[in-house]
């Protein structure tokens, strides 16, 4: 790639990351969660595989890591759900109440407190962890395979 479009990445990419979270964390509150933000935050770092090469993108992220991050958001996700159990239900909010993501606001909910979520916000979290690592996944399986079949053409 040309040195304009791995400077311009390397400036973007910061910003489409922050972009990412920040549509996990407001899924609740805004269109956006847990699913298009982790689409949002690999494509991101698939930016990166195309301004530079896949072995830079490895040096900071390995296989073993996206495997890591894909079950811990799986796991996450399943143990929100099951901390429902202790209160009433499966799912349900049993951080109703506490002062992290439980607190209901006096004059019901509002828009921008995010803190209104309940268990919400942490669900899009591990959707987002999940997601992001899951396609990431993919796309190096994919470059794997490009490259293989590129290296048995060469020979």
């Amino acid at each position: 790639m040309s040195k304009i479009v791995r400077v311009v990445a390397t400036i973007i990419v910061p910003f489409i990351l922050l972009y990412g979270l920040y549509l996990i964390v407001h899924g609740h509150l805004t269109p956006g969660g847990g699913f298009q933000g982790g689409a949002v935050i690999a494509s991101g770092i698939a930016l990166l595989f195309v301004a530079f090469n896949f072995r830079y993108v490895r040096g900071f992220l390995s296989e073993d890591s996206l495997s890591t991050i894909e079950c811990s958001g799986a796991l996450l996700f399943v143990g929100i759900a099951f901390g429902g159990i202790v209160t009433t239900t499966f799912f349900a909010n049993f951080l109703l109440g506490s002062p992290v993501f439980g607190g209901i606001p006096v004059g019901g909910p509002e828009p921008a407190t995010i803190w209104s979520g309940g268990t919400i916000p942490l669900m899009n979290i591990a959707v987002g962890m999940k997601v992001s690592a899951g396609l990431l996944a993919i796309i190096f399986m994919m470059w794997f395979a490009a490259s293989k079949e590129e290296g048995d053409q060469n020979e």
